[in-house]
């Protein structure tokens, strides 16, 4: 062997501890930084060199620098962590949306127990001006609070909406530094070695982009990448880079949705395709959680508010001259939004318009609605917040509201997202700000004849409907076992419009002209009721007790089949004094 052959293998020798060396150095260096692989040089014996002898070794080469890098390790670390960012981005909202009804003295329930505590003192004393002052304070406070919770949950919804445009643009430039990325790598597929820091860097960044998107990766020939979303729409392939929009809700323009333009064509992500990352876990949040509290606060709103100023409305106030209540309340009514791409005239305007009318605020459920037509022309509507799916008529009364549909009705592909209670908490004030008019009184006086034998009291007289107070009722039983008669006359002229018999059973009401009454006790024979007008409200408090009573009533939280029956609970807001 001659002296240039050793010299050959000395200095292959040489280049490859070096080149171990410079693996070795270049890992500790990198030992901290996020997302690099420990490389390794690998080595390999030279082809032998013939002679006449034999094959006479040539000494070592090098063959490769070689990374530790498992792609299945890191696409499911890619996994794992889209899943955690969604969670967590999920969970940063729900802690804020936690606040929006806190506990104790500053909560919903609070305010509306004080509210009727107050009621209950005008009850004490109807003709108070001060007790008619607090009644007054504590509505306008039970209003701010509905308000005031209405308004934060606005400003998580702007939150979010802030929240993804910012997402999106991040997930823009990581898009584009991959595809860099790839075209950079492609330029080395010729060379048959794979550059491994700039694989490290992408693996890097795929990584950082499935924290807002979960994403699915195919390799190409080339050394490329394509990166897909949302169900196989193209991010990332070879050197482009598709854009992830941020744009209004549809038909909710105050909500976000999320698109995806590639090449000039925008694709709408639907929600259900985005299964990772911190932009599903947003748009999770605002599509279900956000839409359900402001939907139960609403209900809550709208049952609270519709009850209480229809009881108002069947008092009479302390004005010159007595009169009906007005509203106590003033909050949010049902809307219909039509989505963009429903059918227009030739002037832009929407060919359909659909209005709702609340029938009663008791039966109106926590949840949003979508109206559509159906393949056979019939009005669909489904309850989104339990899928529940009925076809109707315009003027069809469902879950206490009224929907009439006008103009030239739906046509096909037309869509509406009805909202009976989402928006009735927004604005929510008090609308009476005369003490004198608030309706203690009820437009009714039960006397009870001086002469009676039996035990009989009054427990209560309810305004049911709308009494005619020119009739005055007489009630007279005619034996001990609860048997009467009853004559509605003219108050003024004395004349009988109208008369009856009945039989009262303990527990049970005497109802006519509009109201009923409840007694204590038991009547005996001869005994008498009268029922005529309240000639001076300043005393009676009839309706101040029917008010306050609407505390021990359930107002919300009862899901009803088609006939209007109860037939479970609903899950409610915080704790408060009209949920038992």
């Amino acid at each position: 062997m001659s002296s240039s052959a050793l010299m050959n293998i000395g200095m292959r020798a040489m280049f490859a501890s070096t080149a171990s060396l410079q693996s070795t150095s270049h890992n500790i260096a990198n030992a901290h930084v996020d997302g690099y692989s420990r490389q390794e040089t690998e080595v390999a014996t030279s082809k032998g060199q013939f002679s006449g002898a034999g094959f006479f070794g040539k000494g070592v080469d090098v063959v490769n620098v070689r990374r530790a890098h498992d792609q299945f390790l890191t696409m499911q670390a890619a996994v794992a962590t889209s899943l955690a960012k969604m969670d967590d981005a999920r969970q940063q909202q729900l802690v804020q949306l936690e606040d929006v009804f806190p506990p104790g003295e500053q909560g919903l329930g609070y305010a509306m127990g004080d509210f009727f505590a107050a009621m209950t003192d005008l009850a004490n004393s109807p003709s108070d001006n001060s007790a008619r002052q607090v009644v007054l304070a504590r509505a306008a406070d039970v209003a701010d609070r509905f308000a005031g919770a209405a308004n934060r949950l606005d400003i998580l919804q702007r939150g979010v909406v802030a929240d993804l445009e910012s997402s999106a643009i991040t997930v823009n430039g990581l898009a584009e530094r991959i595809a860099d990325l790839n075209d950079e790598i492609a330029g080395y597929a010729g060379l048959k070695q794979l550059p491994n820091d700039l694989l490290d860097q992408r693996d890097s960044l795929v990584k950082e982009l499935s924290g807002y998107l979960q994403v699915t990766t195919l390799p190409a020939s080339d050394g490329t990448v394509g990166v897909f979303i949302a169900g196989g729409q193209r991010l990332v392939l070879g050197n482009e880079a598709s854009k992830i929009v941020v744009k209004e809700g549809d038909p909710d323009p105050t909500t976000a949705a999320l698109a995806i333009s590639t090449q000039g064509q925008m694709l709408d992500l639907n929600e259900d395709t985005l299964t990772g990352g911190s932009m599903a876990g947003l748009i999770n949040f605002q599509n279900h959680d956000l839409v359900d509290a402001r939907n139960m606060l609403g209900q809550m709103a709208a049952a609270f508010a519709g009850k209480v100023n229809e009881a108002q409305s069947r008092g009479l106030d302390l004005g010159k001259p007595p009169g009906p209540g007005v509203a106590l309340f003033r909050f949010g009514g049902p809307q219909a939004l039509p989505s963009r791409f429903n059918a227009r005239d030739g002037n832009g305007q929407f060919q359909a318009s659909v209005s709702m009318t609340v029938t009663d605020p008791t039966q109106l459920a926590a949840s949003d609605y979508d109206l559509r037509q159906d393949s056979s022309g019939k009005l669909q509507l489904t309850r989104l917040s339990d899928g529940l799916v009925r076809s109707i008529n315009s003027g069809d009364v469902v879950d206490g509201m009224r929907i009439d549909v006008g103009g030239q009705g739906l046509q096909a592909g037309d869509r509406f997202t009805l909202q009976p209670v989402g928006r009735a908490a927004s604005g929510m004030q008090r609308a009476l700000d005369d003490t004198l008019g608030v309706a203690a009184a009820s437009p009714l006086t039960a006397t009870f004849g001086v002469g009676n034998k039996g035990t009989a009291t009054l427990r209560e007289l309810l305004i049911t409907g709308t009494p005619d107070t020119q009739l005055l009722a007489h009630i007279n039983f005619s034996s001990d076992s609860g048997d009467y008669t009853w004559e509605l006359l003219d108050r003024d002229t004395g004349s009988l419009v109208n008369s009856g018999t009945g039989t009262w059973k303990a527990g049970e009401d005497i109802s006519l002209n509009g109201f009923s009454v409840s007694l204590n006790g038991v009547p005996k024979t001869g005994d008498t009721i009268t029922v005529d007008k309240t000639l001076f409200p300043g005393s009676n408090n009839g309706n101040a007790l029917a008010m306050s009573s609407l505390a021990d009533d359930r107002m919300v939280g009862m899901t009803l089949d088609d006939d209007g029956n109860p037939i479970g609970e609903m899950p409610l807001p915080p704790p408060c004094s009209l949920c038992k």
